[in-house]
């Protein structure tokens, strides 16, 4: 093979969109760094060289070590996966009641049993009370939203391999909101072990008339937050785009801070609210969770914490840098609920 096929076989290796700049910029860091250790290397003494050459040797079989480590893990993960399978599919026959927790009717009569069937069925609502203890799904999720997400019955993700990502998957009951089943996002990766996030796609929601949560921009309603505005992801400019104006009212900072944003959201729902997500319903999992008990509270009394000034003013300025990001966080996502409307963005993202 020619240097020049080897050089577009390494380029489609690098890039899963040929036109991509975000990759083209990585390719072009990766040569510069490439050139910084060659004029460090010419820099030093013989010496010296030869000490950091028997170093580079060692890098190279730490190298090696760690790449068998991330293939080992990968299979242990998918390993687990399988496993994980049988236990989410007893969840989401109790929650959805098409199946019955052991020991919660061996005690009842033929008869309570009927009249308990008849008042109950799974556990209401637990996808949204679950979604809702999480600090970070939480401020996504408005009253309105509540309605719809009452219909939620199961949330699961898969990994894909070929582009690299994740999907996620969001199952609802027939319902009178829209006429989806299912609602995807999917996340598509360049890099899955230090994530660099190259565009989602989110599902297009068919809305029933006077239902719909996620209104276009020309609306009445300026400022219409909604959890549904998850499926309408920050649209990327393409190459072939006006950078300029196809950015609108964003700023590129602005758009960094929508796309972080997204990914938070989307990773949270992967790898907190779906492995754990029992725990998040009763609260459990939630940051500051305390177990009810029996004790006395004088018991308590006798234990006195004083906090120092300097302490507690230490603290109040980390809570207030803290509020100012979220206010910022809040801000720029506002605008881009106002942005995206009953019809998702041409999705041609990168």
């Amino acid at each position: 093979m020619s240097n020049a096929g080897k050089n577009s076989d390494l380029g489609d290796d690098v890039n899963m969109d040929a036109g991509s700049d975000l990759a083209n910029e990585l390719k072009n860091k990766l040569h510069c760094v490439a050139k910084e250790q060659t004029d460090v290397l010419e820099s030093l003494s013989p010496n010296v060289r030869r000490r950091v050459e028997v170093l580079r040797e060692i890098q190279n079989r730490h190298d090696e070590m760690e790449a068998k480590f991330l293939e080992e893990r990968a299979a242990l993960e998918a390993k687990y996966q399988k496993l994980y399978q049988p236990l989410h599919a007893k969840r989401y026959n109790i929650v959805n009641g098409v199946g019955l927790a052991e020991g919660t009717t061996n005690d009842m009569d033929t008869d309570q049993k009927q009249h308990t069937a008849a008042q109950e069925k799974g556990v209401p609502g637990f996808w949204l009370i679950a979604m809702k203890n999480n600090d970070v799904l939480c401020e996504e999720i408005t009253k309105l939203d509540e309605g719809a997400l009452m219909y939620l019955k199961d949330i699961k993700w898969h990994k894909m391999e070929v582009p690299k990502g994740f999907k996620l998957e969001f199952y609802f009951d027939t319902n009178p909101y829209f006429e989806n089943s299912v609602l995807t996002k999917t996340y598509l990766m360049i890099d899955e072990d230090d994530p660099v996030l190259e565009k989602t796609i989110g599902t297009e929601i068919e809305w029933y008339p006077g239902k719909c949560l996620t209104p276009n921009k020309g609306s009445k309603t300026e400022d219409f937050k909604s959890f549904f505005n998850f499926f309408y992801p920050p649209h990327i400019p393409d190459d072939d785009d006006d950078d300029d104006e196809d950015l609108g009212e964003y700023t590129a900072e602005e758009l960094q801070i929508l796309m972080e944003d997204d990914y938070e959201i989307g990773s949270t729902i992967r790898d907190k609210l779906i492995p754990h997500a029992v725990s998040w319903f009763t609260g459990e999992a939630a940051p500051g969770y305390e177990p009810d008990t029996d004790d006395d509270d004088d018991d308590d009394d006798d234990y006195l914490y004083v906090e120092d000034d300097e302490d507690e003013v230490d603290d109040e300025e980390e809570e207030d840098e803290e509020e100012k990001m979220r206010i910022r966080k809040k801000s720029v996502r506002a605008r881009g609920d106002v942005q995206q409307g009953g019809k998702p963005p041409e999705c041609k993202q990168q």
